[in-house]
């Protein structure tokens, strides 16, 4: 089966193209690195032929407010009407879980647009809503720093590795389509402070994580459960202490 894997050169890309392929199917990466660019279309058509899956990892170059959106709605536009009229079956989409329930920050409110385009195209899909991964705790750590210090709250957090992740979207990806979300997490709950300040020691970094309830979170304001999955999430086997033995 060819599937072709939108942000497919990119860290989550990179491994589920190789999962997909290591399991007989034709996995092609599609990026600006090979030719592809979902915001002109360049190279949609071509690279869409024949296939009977199209998988949206890719991810927007900026955070900022006004780019964010315009790359998931002009990339979602043109990749619904491309792989429609190429007659793809099947349309996956990686999100991330809390994704309604973060909507102050400008980036996720821009992944609930993409989501809402996907659900009203009338096309058959599946989105798959991840928990953050391990390899993001640095990139956490680094928005969160004030002044030297890393303020974050004691909200829940259910990590997971990328690994877990290219797995959890390759078996959604050549399953029948959900017309709906699955959420994906990892093994362990922790605190977000305490996770980050693990992650950081780990790596033999000096910065000290302060403990803020009224620090945001990418601009947003956490409950205690606002990053958790629902009880019916498929939990990955990899734990935070084994992947940080494998850096």
């Amino acid at each position: 089966m060819k599937i072709v894997v939108i942000g497919g050169t990119g860290l989550i890309g990179s491994k589920l193209v190789a999962t997909l392929n290591e399991h007989g199917h034709e996995a092609v990466p599609a990026s600006p690195n090979t030719g592809v660019n979902t915001l002109t279309g360049e190279g949609l058509a071509k690279v869409l032929e024949g296939a009977a899956v199209v998988v949206d990892v890719s991810n927007s170059p900026s955070f900022a407010d006004e780019p964010v959106m315009e790359f998931f709605r002009t990339s979602t536009t043109n990749l619904l009407e491309y792989s429609a009229k190429a007659g793809v079956g099947h349309y996956v989409a990686l999100s991330v879980v809390g994704t309604d329930r973060l909507a102050d920050s400008g980036y996720f409110r821009a992944k609930i647009v993409q989501e809402k385009l996907i659900r009203d195209s009338g096309r058959a899909y599946s989105i798959v809503h991840a928990t953050q991964f391990f390899e993001f705790v640095k990139a956490i750590a680094d928005f969160s720093t004030v002044d030297g210090e890393v303020r974050l709250p004691t909200a829940l957090i259910q990590p997971m590795v990328s690994d877990d992740v290219a797995t959890a979207v390759a078996r959604v990806a050549v399953g029948e389509p959900l017309n709906g979300i699955r959420e994906i997490g990892g093994p362990e709950q922790f605190r977000l402070d305490e996770l980050v300040c693990k992650g950081l020691a780990a790596k033999g970094d000096p910065r000290k994580v302060v403990t803020d309830e009224q620090a945001p979170y990418y601009g947003v304001r956490l409950s205690e459960r606002t990053l958790l999955p629902g009880p019916d999430a498929q939990l990955g086997e990899t734990t935070f202490d084994k992947w940080l033995a494998q850096q």
